[in-house]
């Protein structure tokens, strides 16, 4: 069963598209401050490094990687820590690791670094990445300096601090946020184990300078990369519940009691609004005066839509569902 329509698609993409501010734009200039520069500081910082872990969402396991990471930083040792697992669905995951197996990404870790997840992994592959390459200006070293690098809001930081945790038994280095944009310049070296002797430096969220489309740009912003009043709430919040309908992802229903699947986002968030008692008193005029009408607070509704996918009380997803299968993303 398709719950949306292939005409409603064709005109949500439109909306879409108008609505999205950033689609082949700059995005540095969004992020005023520190991403313009971020790559450079990178770039300067390299010749400290022995190995770039770089970390991305895996809701988004394809999408959203700057391309530029790799024709910036070189020929360091990479390794990919597709973090926050527990919020994704993983049933195809040995195919997501064999499609970015041909994308040249040899080494991929899953972590849940709220949990520790798989966290134990990264200390002894980042060891035998370092030990198997070249070190150039490293080798008099005897500690290994490690990179770690990503887009916004991705778990850079909770990283480190999960792998203090894991092998110091130490608390917080690293501070950490649900917004993008907290870490604002590369920090000093970051004790993260003892033996073998390893720094990382955590480094500020840097997106690729253009956003390639409009879906891409969006499923960015679902997993808070781009902040959400860039592109607006309920724009978002139609683009998951097209997204969570279109690959059968119904627990919002249950969540919100809906009774029932909906393709309709004005509906949806009316429904959720009244569930959650979220009005808003608006001024109408009328030939005898302004009234005051209850309304449904649509901001609220989408707010709390896009809090409990990120959450997720709306069930794990993936968002890269189609670029798994090999089916380009649908064109209005």
């Amino acid at each position: 069963m398709r719950l949306f329509p292939r005409t409603l698609c064709a005109a949500g993409r439109a909306a879409w598209r108008e609505s999205f501010p950033l689609e082949g734009r700059d995005v540095a200039r969004w992020f005023p401050g520190h991403m313009a520069k971020g790559l450079k500081k990178m770039q300067s910082s390299l010749r400290l490094v022995d190995c770039i872990i770089e970390v991305h969402d895996a809701r988004i396991s394809f999408s959203g990687r700057n391309p530029l990471f790799q024709e910036t930083l070189g020929l360091k040792p990479h390794l990919l820590v597709l973090n926050k697992m527990d919020l994704a669905d993983l049933k195809e995951q040995q195919k997501i690791i064999q499609h970015l197996e041909r994308e040249g990404l040899k080494h991929v870790v899953f972590t849940n670094c709220v949990k520790d997840e798989n966290v134990k992994q990264i200390i002894p592959l980042v060891t035998e990445l370092v030990g198997s390459s070249y070190r150039y200006h490293r080798g008099e070293h005897v500690e290994y300096c490690i990179m770690v690098i990503g887009v916004p809001n991705v778990g850079k930081s909770s990283l480190i601090n999960s792998l203090r945790r894991q092998h110091l038994r130490k608390g917080k280095a690293a501070r950490v946020g649900g917004e993008p944009g907290i870490t604002r310049a590369v920090m000093s070296r970051i004790q993260v184990c003892e033996r073998p002797l390893m720094f990382l430096l955590d480094t500020p969220g840097v997106l690729a300078p253009r956003i390639p489309n409009v879906e891409t740009g969006l499923k960015l912003a679902l997993c808070g990369t781009i902040l959400d009043h860039l592109v607006g709430e309920e724009t978002m919040a139609d683009y998951l519940l097209y997204t969570l309908n279109r690959h059968q992802l119904l627990g919002y229903v249950q969540h919100y009691g809906l009774g029932e699947a909906c393709d309709d986002i004005a509906s949806v968030l009316k429904r959720v609004a009244v569930k959650l008692r979220k009005t808003q008193k608006v001024k109408v005029l009328t030939g005898t005066g302004d009234v005051n009408v209850i309304q449904p607070d649509y901001p609220a509704a989408a707010r709390d839509f896009l809090r409990a996918f990120r959450g997720g009380l709306l069930g794990p997803a993936m968002l890269d569902l189609d670029l798994l299968q090999g089916r380009p993303a649908e064109e209005p």
